[in-house]
């Protein structure tokens, strides 16, 4: 998965996948029962054809071979894009993880799998986008879809919108896609509001709740609980997909969202709540954005993988001392101590009230308000 490599200088770097892989060794997740690590294949073109245009993967594989070579129309070859030979199999090779984590949870040889190499969310069908070429995400939801699944709930929590994998599910209303994300007003890519709702046919199957710039973790997770629970019991959801993109972290190099460690970790859990309530425990987690390589994206991920093995480790677990002098030595970076970042996460329920002077309960009402009405919610109450 590392030759998934934009370059030294993107922020895309694929040592943050090392060190994630490393802790969640040293953390002793790869040695519980019940957990297992698979290869990922290189997916197909016929696979990667069921999200993606057939013009669009021959683009990826001329430039793949011709990295020299750019393609704006297909956004390969950019600024945020750079060709690389071999862009087309690393690429593949990402979202062939996803789409075997959806074939081993249909074959019943697992109920939870975890991609933290996948959630390239911004892959559009035609276009590659905000340093994602292929959507592993979508193309293990449709996986399920092909196969048998009704409904799926793919949730995003990732500091820029989901706005790839929604717009290949706009007009499916077998796929809810829910995304909470830093405004568009000032993060890229400049959509995700509440009025953004899926095509016709698909009203209210696509779910926006643009964030407060600075929102915080009470904010962020005020808005999940105001938001997520309520419509996915409403969809019923056979598997959950979720992209758990770490950027929202207050360390975070290209956002604004100030979340601790500690807050994407009480989302992960409510995430896998979910999963167990509604779909029988069936969950693929991925990955995605998040630029902190050392200090926060590890950190992040590991919990990731020990939400979904059930494990102990938790935001209070001290980081293996052998895991932070190999950062130190290798990076000289000195790592946090902890998993988590020690913060307060207690978050006010919406069952307490609505602010209507609070700017995040305005964009939370307005999400609600949009959408709440097509699923026979109450945007006040329920």
């Amino acid at each position: 998965m590392l030759a998934y490599d934009f370059g030294g200088q993107h922020p895309m770097n694929p040592e943050r996948l090392h060190l994630t892989a490393r802790l969640v060794r040293d953390c002793g997740l790869l040695a519980l029962d019940g957990v297992r690590v698979t290869a990922p294949v290189v997916a197909s073109d016929g696979d990667l054809a069921t999200v993606h245009s057939p013009d669009y993967i021959r683009a990826v594989r001329h430039v793949s071979s011709n990295p020299d070579v750019s393609d704006a129309a297909h956004g390969l070859g950019t600024e945020d894009n750079p060709a690389f030979a071999g862009m087309h199999e690393a690429s593949a090779r990402l979202a062939g993880g996803s789409i075997g984590a959806a074939d081993t949870i249909l074959g019943g040889g697992a109920v939870r799998a975890v991609n933290f190499g996948g959630g390239m969310h911004h892959a559009a069908r035609s276009r590659a986008s905000g340093f994602c070429i292929y959507n592993d995400a979508a193309a293990s939801i449709q996986r399920l879809l092909d196969r048998g699944a009704q409904r799926v709930l793919y949730v995003d929590v990732d500091a820029h919108h989901g706005d790839g994998t929604e717009s290949i599910f706009w007009d499916d209303p077998r796929v809810m896609t829910i995304s909470l994300h830093e405004t568009g007003m000032s993060l890229f890519p400049g959509t995700g509001f509440a009025n953004e709702m899926g095509g016709a046919g698909a009203e209210g199957y696509a779910v926006n709740v643009a964030l407060p710039t600075t929102a915080g973790d009470a904010a962020l997770l005020r808005a999940f609980h105001a938001v997520v629970p309520q419509l996915a019991r409403a969809f019923a959801p056979e598997v959950i997909v979720s992209q758990h993109g770490c950027d929202s972290h207050r360390e975070d190099p290209l956002t604004n969202l100030r979340v601790s460690v500690d807050a994407q970790y009480a989302l992960m859990l409510a995430v896998r709540e979910l999963a167990d309530g509604l779909c029988g425990g069936r969950w693929i987690a991925t990955g995605g954005g998040g630029y902190a390589l050392a200090s926060v994206v590890p950190r992040s991920w590991a919990l990731l993988v020990a939400v979904a093995a059930g494990a102990t480790t938790t935001p209070s677990t001290p980081v293996p001392a052998a895991w932070r002098d190999y950062v130190l030595e290798r990076h000289g970076i000195d790592t946090p101590r902890l998993m988590g970042d020690g913060a307060d996460t207690w978050w006010r329920s919406w069952e307490i009230g609505y602010d209507p002077n609070d700017e995040l309960d305005r964009t939370v009402m307005a999400t609600r308000r949009a959408v709440f009405p097509l699923h026979g919610l109450d945007p006040w109450f329920d």
